[in-house]
């Protein structure tokens, strides 16, 4: 994990993609998207298997190594409407059992809004954003919200670097815009989408946003692009 300051706090950068408010104990999970592989393959698209164990098994490894006591959903934790698939549920119901002490709360995302809420049984507490934790606004879209840093998702963002050998890998990313309070429209920062069935989009950064690419378990800074 990379530690790191944001709008003033201390935040932790983790290599599954998730974010740690380490003065409240909060996880963030951006673009979880539950259920998206069954309605790809309801849809007649063969596509892997297990992906919403593999995502839960992630997750369940950020919160060992985080300690954290609130989970945060930044939208999309469901895919679709299919996504409500006996098997997928009864992984996510599996999964909340054996995490019971944890609050949970889901931010609506634009999919959630097609998906529908989850089952109540899963015991999140269900709010449209922006929710506001400290300095933060945490939101689904990334937009400004005025007097608040704002922690998003739903871009799935990612940045192309290129080797010795004049390959090009895209990696994934934390893209976080400029939190000094000199460009207060780009006061917004976006994770890394969680699920492990998700794509990518390549982002062109700014100046005054910082990068934080994952590779190989690992979470790198690339050096900051200056103000102007």
């Amino acid at each position: 994990m990379l530690r790191i300051t944001l709008a003033g706090q201390s935040v932790l950068l983790h290599p599954t993609g998730a974010a740690f408010l380490c003065e409240s104990r909060t996880l963030l999970i951006a673009d979880a998207h539950f259920g998206k592989a069954v309605s790809f393959r309801r849809l007649g698209v063969p596509v892997p298997r297990g992906t919403t164990t593999e995502t839960l098994a992630r997750l369940s490894q950020a919160i060992a190594d985080t300690q954290a006591s609130h989970v945060v959903f930044l939208g999309d934790f469901l895919h679709s409407v299919r996504s409500h698939a006996s098997g997928t549920l009864a992984a996510l119901h599996a999964w909340r059992q054996a995490h019971a002490q944890l609050a949970m709360t889901l931010v609506r995302g634009n999919h959630d809004d097609r998906a529908g809420d989850p089952p109540a049984t899963l015991r999140l507490e269900i709010v449209d954003e922006p929710f506001v934790a400290g300095p933060f606004a945490l939101c689904h879209h990334p937009e400004p919200v005025s007097s608040r840093y704002v922690i998003a998702g739903h871009w799935h963002p990612c940045i192309s670097v290129s080797g010795r050998a004049f390959e090009t890998l895209r990696l994934p990313c934390f893209w976080l815009g400029d939190d000094t309070g000199a460009l207060p429209h780009q006061a917004v920062g976006v994770l890394p989408a969680f699920g492990s069935f998700t794509g990518m989009h390549r982002i062109d950064p700014r100046a005054g946003d910082r990068i934080f690419p994952v590779a190989d378990g690992v979470v790198r800074a690339l050096p900051a692009l200056p103000l102007p």
